[in-house]
């Protein structure tokens, strides 16, 4: 080309989640049924949409209102219902003018790092929702700053990892945090946010917090809201209903901005994000009038009580058939839809292999496992696709230098998630043993 074409750092932009679908598509075209446990899609996985929950999407769809636009921030009435919710938490109060609507989260992220200038950095956990890792790696023109979630101690923060990074760090201008957390299931207890809100205060930094997965806990676990703890600090709180409902496809996200008048720069960043959805006029506005009436009606909270149980009752079966495999490290998820399972790393080497009968998916293998400086668990991922058909992440893609995988507890058929882990377990435990086996 006549110009570079590409800005510094575009290169960081990457999404294993979907980019491990043409591996498996690859597959796929030889005739193997794949089972999908690389991306949070409920649909997918034999979620049924309640039939009252459809009904109101089907009048709505009757109105010639929701054919319109909406006002730029958002349907007013859905915003007021929203901003309700929140104060009733008994937290920071907020109103419908606090609220912006985006199409879907990765919209929001997107233009949440875009006005940001390159050097103001947001550190995120590590391992990272690559989602927001790569915006903020992207906008920086660098690799993402994170700090580390300990799979030692339920994949709770180093808060000493974060503070250090903080502190020696003064291009820092914001904290991420993800709870329930995505790709672990861990669910922040209310002292630990208590923690990031203290450093944020000693730092004079913005809060964000990635809140999408907050009503959907399970197993005794509840989520506590950064509205709870934040006080009178400047914060954003992402939210959506894409999993909740469940809904991905409406793309459909919102920011609440918290005490937006406490810094004048707070201030500015959440005018800016108002004037930017102005130019493009709105967000989708069918899903958005849908919400008050979808999350009023009187069988929804029976509906997400049912559904969290339904998810508790798959990471149990998912503790009992991979809770004590050796060479890996299994912590019990607590929120969301997600594990991630760790490799000790001693158990892994370049010579292991899972046994393929169709040389046609060999050949296959054998073309990607051709990538350079591949992580071992990258290895361990297209072996288990290859040999398998299942069809994970591995955890190098999470911003992280953990070796493991994420999986996700959305199967609504109870038989076909038990088999799909037992096959997985025999999978790990095959893989792991090879090398020795192959040698004897």
């Amino acid at each position: 080309m006549r110009n570079l074409l590409l800005r510094p750092g575009a290169e960081e932009l990457s999404y294993e989640i979907r980019g491990i679908v043409k591996k498996a598509r690859e597959i796929e075209a030889l005739g193997y049924s794949i089972t999908w446990e690389n991306i949070g899609d409920p649909i997918q996985k034999n979620n049924t949409v309640p039939s009252w929950m459809k009904a109101i999407v089907s009048d709505l769809v009757q109105d010639d209102k929701t054919y319109g636009y909406a006002d730029s921030k958002g349907v007013l009435e859905t915003r007021q219902f929203l901003a309700k919710l929140n104060n009733e938490k008994k937290g920071t109060q907020i109103s419908a003018d606090d609220i912006l609507f985006f199409n879907g989260l990765g919209d929001a992220i997107a233009k949440l790092y875009q006005f940001l200038i390159p050097t103001a950095r947001i550190i995120g956990p590590s391992p990272a929702y690559s989602t927001h890792s790569s915006a903020e790696a992207a906008h920086a023109n660098t690799a993402p700053i994170t700090y580390m979630l300990d799979p030692e101690n339920q994949w709770l923060p180093d808060m000493e990892d974060l503070y250090n990074k903080v502190k020696y760090n003064p291009s820092i201008v914001g904290i991420l945090i993800i709870n329930p957390d995505n790709p672990t299931g861990m669910v922040y207890p209310k002292e630990v946010l208590e923690s990031f809100v203290r450093i944020a205060k000693e730092f004079n930094l913005l809060l964000i917090a990635d809140e999408i997965y907050q009503n959907i806990t399970y197993n005794g676990i509840e989520a506590t809201a950064l509205a709870e703890v934040i006080g009178d600090l400047p914060a954003i709180s992402l939210k959506g209903i894409s999993k909740e409902f469940p809904w991905p496809g409406s793309r459909c996200g919102w920011m609440e901005f918290y005490n937006r008048n406490a810094s004048q720069e707070f201030a500015k960043l959440c005018q800016t994000l108002e004037n930017a959805k102005m130019i493009e006029v709105c967000s989708t506005i069918l899903p958005q009038l849908s919400i008050p009436k979808i999350m009023s009606h009187p069988e929804y909270k029976a509906y997400r009580v049912e559904q969290n149980e339904r998810i508790g009752k798959r990471s149990r079966i998912m503790k009992e058939i991979l809770g004590d495999i050796p060479g890996i490290k299994f912590n019990p998820t607590q929120g969301a839809f997600y594990n991630t399972i760790v490799f000790d790393e001693s158990y892994l080497n370049k010579a292991q292999f899972l046994p393929i009968k169709d040389p046609k998916i060999q050949q296959l293998l054998d073309r990607w496992l051709e990538e350079k400086d591949m992580p071992l668990d990258k290895r361990f991922v297209y072996h288990l696709l290859a040999a398998h058909q299942i069809c994970v992440v591995p955890i190098s893609s999470f911003c992280s230098d953990l070796r493991g995988f994420r999986v996700t507890l959305l199967e609504e058929n109870e038989e076909v998630f038990r088999q799909t882990f037992l096959r997985l377990g025999d999978a790990i435990r095959q893989y792991l043993n090879s090398t020795a086996k192959e040698l004897a």
